[in-house]
């Protein structure tokens, strides 16, 4: 059949080990037999990497900035074993984190829902989406290690030199520990914006939950900034598209959550949405069933799965043996942007590929052909096969090819 034309390139983040191996199959299986595929490489393997002291992380990014629409293999974040193991000069950055930062972006996570898994939270109908800021907090904060008596202050001065505040945090008698965090209002602004953008595109309810009772500067600042943001920039939007936003205490909103129907957008801090997005992902039936997608306030999008590498899975590959491979939120990636590029171009054949680019693998595992992660999980009344990589990228192909051809 015709190829479909895709005039306006995405940006492609290769990644590792064997979501890289995946990457590859399921451009050459399901991809380029029926799209002109469109994209300007970058390779964000850990190698690479290294040989190009992380710069090609920055160039991607900006890549991203550029075209409006990436979609990114999952990578190594190193830490000192990984760092042996490569031989690396250095514990380079999480990409994510320099992308995210790049982009002042908002991720926006939600499991993959398939018949065959039931939720453990049975009342589940919808998806859940988590929404995490991805600034500030534990991850950019300044540690001190206490090891003798003494007053730790937090002190502020101005640009002038002058100081304004000057607080004691704790009298120690003894050894401790210090953390400090901090964010911004700016950052805060785009993390809402974000927030509400997406809830209109998809059409889903927003929920944002913090500790102000607790913090009382640092939470109720993001109560406070999330409230102006809706009030004036989308209230009179959510009204006309039926949907509510709320915030609410963070446990309430745990609470509440787990007795819902599924179908919203759960807004979280940065270590709260962290901590969230996978135990959403466990609940739901697996990690590896979770899509990840960064959303800048300027409309860019950069589409990944949300799991690693499956160092597990390659390293059994490595000894030549046969692995099955859950491939679904690696193809969601692919999907998700391919869809972006053809809306942002009114290209409709792209669109309609993506779309049942994203629904084959799905169709596939709802037929009782699992991947190993999901094997275990199913009702062994409901399951048929355990294919190897090769096999289940065959199998979605063809069903693919039905969808295309019907």
């Amino acid at each position: 059949m015709k190829k479909i034309s895709m005039p306006n390139p995405i940006a492609e983040l290769d990644g590792d080990e064997m979501t890289r191996i995946i990457w590859a199959m399921i451009k050459d299986e399901l991809i380029k037999p029926f799209v002109e595929l469109n994209t300007e490489y970058y390779d964000l393997s850990i190698q690479n990497r290294e040989n190009t002291k992380d710069q090609v992380t920055v160039e991607a990014a900006e890549a991203i900035k550029r075209l409006k629409v990436g979609v990114k293999c999952a990578t190594i974040t190193p830490n000192l074993q990984r760092q042996q193991e490569y031989h690396l000069t250095k514990l380079w950055r999480s990409p994510n984190a320099t992308i995210r930062a790049a982009l002042d972006g908002t991720v926006f996570r939600a499991p993959i829902l398939i018949s065959k898994v039931k939720p453990v939270v049975s009342c589940w109908k919808r998806p859940i989406t988590i929404a995490r800021h991805a600034y500030g907090d534990i991850y950019r904060a300044v540690e001190y290690r206490v090891e003798c008596p003494g007053k730790a202050e937090l002190l502020f001065t101005d640009e002038n030199g002058r100081e304004l505040s000057r607080q004691t945090i704790f009298d120690f008698k003894g050894p401790g520990v210090l953390q400090a965090m901090h964010n911004r209002d700016d950052s805060i602004l785009s993390f809402a914006r974000c927030c509400f953008s997406y809830a209109l595109d998809v059409k889903q309810d927003v929920w944002f939950s913090t500790k102000d009772t607790i913090s009382k500067d640092y939470d109720q600042t993001f109560k406070l900034l999330f409230q102006k943001v809706f009030d004036e920039e989308y209230r009179e939007a959510f009204e006309q598209a039926g949907l509510r936003y709320r915030y609410a205490l963070i446990d309430d909103v745990a609470a509440k959550v787990i007795r819902s129907e599924g179908g919203i957008i759960w807004a979280c801090k940065n270590y709260d949405g962290d901590v969230m997005s996978d135990l959403i992902a466990a609940a739901s039936g697996s990690l590896p069933m979770m899509t990840s997608v960064l959303v800048s306030p300027d409309g860019c999008f950069e589409y990944e799965a949300a799991h690693g590498t499956v160092v597990d899975h390659y390293r059994r590959h490595l000894k030549g043996e046969k692995v099955s491979t859950n491939p679904l939120a690696t193809i969601a990636a692919w999907a998700g942007a391919l869809k972006k590029r053809g809306e942002l171009d009114g290209n409709a054949e792209l669109v309609s590929f993506a779309e049942k680019l994203g629904r084959a693998g799905i169709e596939v595992f709802e037929e009782g052909y699992l991947s190993e992660d999901l094997a275990a999980l199913c009702d062994p009344t409901e399951f048929r096969e355990m294919p190897d990589n090769e096999r289940l990228m065959s199998l979605i192909r063809e069903k693919l090819t039905e969808m295309m051809q019907g």
